[in-house]
């Protein structure tokens, strides 16, 4: 698990490898991430919209950007969490993501960024 504080907002990322099946003749690798997000501040807080970089063994990157997640833009008080479950297929067995979320400070109105930290996905069975 990687976890980063970003303006009072704890970012938690668990990854796991679904496994891997054909598409268009080429072999894809199905990763699972699951993000937990919590408000550390006194404020509360929604997340408007992510960014996420997609990047893999072989110097493939994807961007994948839009409003919320999963679609929801959850409201987050003091205290509470949102966590939700998604997932990447890549064409090697190694990979890693990383982004932000753009969030609103409903108490101020302020825009402001959440980093996700980078995180790793691989296939444990490519593992030496």
């Amino acid at each position: 698990m990687v976890q980063q504080v970003t303006s009072g907002i704890k970012i938690s990322v668990e990854t796991t490898f679904e496994g891997t099946f054909y598409k268009n003749y080429k072999v894809h690798f199905a990763f699972g991430y699951r993000v937990s997000i919590e408000n550390q501040s006194k404020d509360s807080v929604q997340l408007a919209s992510r960014y996420w970089t997609i990047l893999d063994a072989l110097n493939n990157v994807e961007t994948v950007e839009g409003d919320g997640v999963i679609g929801q833009q959850p409201v987050l008080g003091p205290g509470a969490s949102h966590t939700y479950s998604s997932g990447c297929l890549l064409t090697s067995p190694f990979g890693a993501m990383q982004g932000h979320y753009n969030m609103i400070n409903l108490n101020t109105q302020d825009d402001f960024k959440v980093f996700i930290p980078s995180f790793k996905l691989s296939a444990p069975y490519a593992l030496n």
